[in-house]
C-alpha cells in the first residue's frame, strides 16, 4: 500500500516534468503542428535511438533518421546541407553538396564516434538486399561534443549501437531530452538533448508537412517565443567573462514531403538556421551548426536506363510557406529539447541542471506569452 501511495504521489510530478513546451502553454508560431509535432509526421520518416548511461562516466548515444524504410542506396532522396558555423565533423557533406541526394540513413552521435557511425552505416548498406555490387557508400553522420558530461575519449559508442538504433527506428512519437545523441549535451547552460517539432501547411498552401529534429549543444542568450528568458533568469553567455560558454554545436535535420529539388532544399535549410537564431543561438566560434534537409518526394533511383530524370518540383513562388514552417518547427524543437531534458551528473562529477520550467513559465506569464 505504501509503495502504491508513493507511486501515486510521484506520478504527477513525473508527468508535469515531462511536458513539452506546447503542453505547458508555450505556442510558438502561427502554423498548426502535425499530429505528433515531430519529424516523423512526414510520411515514411522513422527515428531510432540508443541511449548509453553507464556508471559515472558514460553519457552518450545515437540518434538515426531514416528518410524512408526502403533501400536508401537504391532509392535516394533529394537533399541539401547548410553550414551555419563549420566547427564540426559532419561526414558526407561534399557528395550531398555535389549531387543533391542522400543515400544513407542520417546518424547523429558524439564527436569522436563519427568514424564508428560511418563504418556501421557502410556495413548496414552493404548488407542490404540489392546492394551486393555496391562499392561506394556516402555515409551521413553529424555530431556534437558531449565531453563535459561524457567520457568522450573512451569512445563508448560501438557499431552495434548504431545498428540497433537503425533496427528499432519507427514512426510516431519521438523520445526527447536525455536520449540518443542528446544524452550528454548542454544547451544555453542548461541540459540540452534531442528535440523535435513539425508544421502542417493548410491545403490551400499545398498541405505539405515540414518536420525538424535537433541535437542541441550550443549557447547564447535564450529566447522563448520572443521572450528574453536567459536575460530574465540571469543565465547567458558572456555575462561576466569571455569564456567558451557559447561554444558547442547544433545538428538540425529537416524533412518534408514537399517536392523540392536540392536547390530549394538548400534554401529551406537556411531558414532552419534562422529558427535556431530565434532561440538566441549565436553560432559561436567553436560551434558546429549544420542543417541537413531532405524531401521524400521525387525519389532518385541509383540504377536506371533513362537518361532523363523526370519529376514534379515546387515552383519558387510556392516555397515561402515551407520556409516559415521550417523556422517555427526548428524554434519549437530546440525549446522542446530543453523542456524534455533532465538534470544530469556525468564524468568527473560534472552536473548540468535542467531548465527551471516553473521560473520560465513565470517569465512567459510576465510578458503575456503564456496560453492558459
Amino acid at each position: 500500500m505504501k509503495k502504491i501511495l508513493l507511486l501515486l504521489l510521484l506520478f504527477p510530478l513525473i508527468t508535469e516534468a515531462q511536458k513539452r513546451a506546447r503542453e505547458l502553454g508555450i505556442v510558438i508560431g502561427v502554423m498548426p503542428a502535425g499530429a505528433n509535432n515531430a519529424i516523423t509526421d512526414v510520411k515514411g520518416v522513422k527515428v531510432g535511438q540508443v541511449t548509453l548511461v553507464e556508471g559515472a562516466d558514460v553519457r552518450t548515444g545515437v540518434t538515426v533518421i531514416l528518410p524512408h524504410e526502403g533501400n536508401l542506396f537504391q532509392q535516394k532522396v533529394q537533399a541539401a546541407m547548410y553550414i551555419g558555423n563549420g566547427f564540426g565533423k559532419l561526414a558526407g557533406y561534399s557528395q550531398v553538396e555535389e549531387l543533391g541526394t542522400i543515400e544513407s540513413p542520417i546518424v547523429l552521435t558524439n564527436t569522436l564516434s563519427v568514424p564508428t557511425a560511418a563504418d556501421a552505416i557502410i556495413d548496414w548498406t552493404l548488407g542490404q538486399k540489392g546492394n551486393e555490387n555496391v562499392r561506394s557508400v556516402n555515409p551521413v553522420v553529424g555530431e556534437t561534443n558531449d565531453g563535459f558530461l561524457n567520457d568522450i575519449r573512451g569512445r563508448h559508442v560501438r557499431k552495434d549501437h548504431i545498428l540497433n538504433a537503425l533496427a528499432q527506428a519507427e514512426s510516431g512519437i519521438v523520445a526527447e531530452g536525455n536520449v540518443g545523441a542528446g544524452t550528454g549535451t548542454v544547451c544555453f547552460g542548461w541540459k540540452g538533448g534531442i528535440g523535435t517539432a513539425s508544421r502542417k501547411l493548410p491545403e490551400k498552401l499545398g498541405g505539405y508537412t515540414v518536420g525538424v529534429l535537433v541535437q542541441t549543444n550550443f549557447g547564447g542568450v535564450l529566447k522563448i517565443n520572443g521572450v528574453p528568458v536567459g536575460q530574465e533568469l540571469g543565465k547567458y553567455s558572456f555575462k561576466e567573462t569571455l569564456d567558451k560558454s557559447a561554444d558547442g554545436s547544433c545538428m538540425m535535420v529537416v524533412a518534408t514531403d514537399a517536392p523540392l529539388d536540392a536547390r530549394n532544399l538548400k534554401r529551406l535549410a537556411k531558414r532552419v538556421f534562422m529558427g535556431m537564431a530565434q532561440t538566441g543561438g549565436i553560432a559561436a566560434n567553436g560551434s558546429g551548426d549544420y542543417v541537413i534537409a531532405f524531401s521524400t518526394a521525387n525519389i532518385v533511383s541509383h540504377e536506371t536506363s533513362e537518361s532523363i530524370f523526370t519529376g514534379n518540383f515546387l515552383h519558387n513562388d510556392y516555397t515561402s510557406p515551407l520556409f516559415l514552417a521550417a523556422i517555427e518547427s526548428t524554434e519549437e524543437a530546440i525549446i522542446n529539447s530543453l523542456f524534455m531534458a533532465r538534470t544530469m551528473e556525468g564524468t568527473q562529477g560534472h552536473i548540468v541542471e535542467e531548465i527551471p520550467k516553473d521560473k520560465v513559465l513565470q517569465v512567459m506569464r510576465k510578458y503575456g506569452r503564456l496560453k492558459e
